[in-house]
């Protein structure tokens, strides 16, 4: 069994703190009269999701091995982020607003995508305020923008849901990883090496 102290030796800082992130929505230009408070959402979101993907398989066999799973596509779900609402509740019209251009209540003919979407990115910092994870939510928009229950024996502040669809999600950082990797593998032989091609026992990360 691992001591305490190899366990903490392994951590080169501190361990990541669910905290430390901040939400930077793009502006659809549709919504560029909202610039004001797009950019003060990233100050206001108390709650966000580094959001899951998962890969579909398939069943395969090959003659008397047994059977074998294949990844054959990428699928994505939703993402929920929390904002709190400033006295003015200019965070929920804006919400509102960039539903209603979606799917405007005078006709309830949907626009076109490509006008309502845009790029969320979700960073996270480590304890001395560096980026330390970054992904972006590609062609993003709100679904929902869930219900505020108001309470006359309450006295807490309004916090509003908004649901986010999206295309796929990419790590920001994925273009360092494959570097790091490569600068790996050509420092650890003479001859160069495809990182791709030398099997599970090669680290992500240089050591």
């Amino acid at each position: 069994m691992a001591k305490i102290s190899t366990f903490v030796s392994s951590f080169t800082d501190d361990i990541a703190k669910v905290n430390r992130f901040d939400v930077q929505i793009a502006a659809p230009y549709v919504l560029l009269p909202y610039l004001g408070t797009i950019r003060t959402l990233n100050l206001r979101c108390e709650n966000a999701q580094l959001p899951s993907r998962s890969l579909a398989t398939t069943d395969q066999k090959f003659g008397t091995n047994p059977i074998e799973k294949h990844a054959y596509m990428s699928y994505y779900g939703t993402t929920d982020m929390t904002f709190i609402v400033g006295g003015d509740m200019r965070e929920k019209v804006f919400f509102d607003n960039w539903l209603e251009y979606i799917n405007p209540t005078s006709t309830f003919d949907v626009n076109y995508r490509n006008d309502y979407v845009t790029t969320v990115r979700v960073n996270q910092y480590d304890n001395q305020n560096n980026l330390a994870y970054s992904i972006d939510l590609y062609d993003a928009f709100p679904v929902a923008v869930n219900q505020i229950d108001l309470d006359w024996s309450a006295d807490g502040h309004i916090k509003l849901v908004v649901v986010f669809e999206y295309r796929y999600w990419k790590n920001n950082s994925l273009n360092q990883i494959i570097q790091d990797t490569v600068n790996y593998a050509y420092s650890s032989t003479s001859q160069p090496v495809n990182p791709f091609n030398m099997g599970p026992s090669v680290p992500l990360y240089p050591a």
